[in-house]
C-alpha cells in the first residue's frame, strides 16, 4: 500500500517476477486461471509454486467460470477470486460464484459497453468491482486505458464498495488515471510487461513510484 493506495501486480506467471512484485510493495498477486489469456498459468502449476510465494493476498483471475471450476480454485488456495464476465451474464449464475467463495472474496469485473452502468442487482453480490477497459471480444488485457470519469462515477456512487481501476495502466499514465479516476485501488498488467506473462523489473519500479508520485500530489 502507498499512503493508502493499494495495487494489484497481475498476470504473474514466475517466481522470480511474484518476489518483485513483493519487494515493490503490492499489496496482491494475480495469477489468470484462464486457458484463452496469453498470460495463462494452470492450477497445477499454481499449486507447485505457492509455497514458495510471498505473503502477500493471492487473487484467482477467471472469465465465466462454471460452479465447478470455481470449486476447484478455490481449493488451490487463493484469497480473492477476480471473475470477469459479460453484461447480460445471467444473475444466478454471478449469484452462485458468490455462494461459491463469499462476496467478501469476489472480484465481480463486469465487461461493461460503453454508456452502460453496472446492473444494481450486482452490487449485493461483492464486495469489490473491477472495471476494466471495454473490448467486445477480450476480457482485459488489451493494454488499452478505459473509461476513467465512468470509474470515477461508480466510485462516487456506490462508496460503500471497494472499486479497483483497471485497464492500460502504465509508469506514463498512472499519475493522471489516479487524479482522474480518484481510484484508491489499482491493477497494473501489461503496462509493465516486456512480453506477455514476463513483467520488465524497471517498468514496474518505475510504475511504483509515478503511483507513489501521483498518491502525494493528491494528498496536496
Amino acid at each position: 500500500m502507498i499512503d493508502g493506495l493499494r495495487f494489484k501486480v497481475c498476470g504473474l506467471t514466475s517466481l522470480v517476477d511474484a518476489d518483485f512484485a513483493d519487494r515493490c510493495g503490492a499489496d496482491y498477486l494475480g495469477f489468470i486461471i484462464y486457458p484463452k489469456s496469453p498470460r495463462a498459468i494452470s492450477l497445477e502449476t499454481y499449486r507447485a509454486m505457492a509455497a514458495r510465494l510471498p505473503e502477500r493476498k493471492k487473487v484467482a483471475v477467471t472469465v465465466e467460470p462454471t460452479p465447478g471450476e470455481l470449486v476447484a480454485i478455490n481449493a488451490a488456495g487463493f484469497d480473492f477470486f477476480q471473475v470477469h464476465f459479460r453484461s447480460e451474464t445471467p444473475a444466478a449464475l454471478v449469484a452462485s460464484w458468490a455462494e461459491t467463495v463469499g462476496s467478501d472474496r469476489l472480484w465481480l469485473a463486469p465487461k461493461l459497453p460503453p454508456g452502460v452502468d453496472l446492473p444494481a442487482a450486482l452490487l449485493p453480490l461483492a464486495k469489490f468491482f473491477l472495471l476494466d477497459t471495454f473490448h467486445a471480444e477480450k476480457f482485459g488485457g488489451t493494454g488499452a486505458t478505459g473509461d476513467w470519469g465512468k470509474f470515477a462515477r461508480h466510485q462516487q456512487m456506490h462508496a460503500g464498495k471497494t472499486w479497483i481501476l483497471s485497464g492500460g495502466l502504465t509508469p506514463e499514465n498512472i499519475s493522471e488515471a489516479v487524479r482522474a479516476s480518484g481510484a484508491r485501488f489499482v491493477d497494473v498488467n501489461s503496462g509493465v510487461e516486456s512480453a506477455p506473462g514476463v513483467k520488465d523489473h524497471a517498468k514496474l519500479k518505475a510504475f511504483v513510484i509515478a503511483l507513489q508520485r501521483a498518491r502525494a500530489a493528491s494528498s496536496d
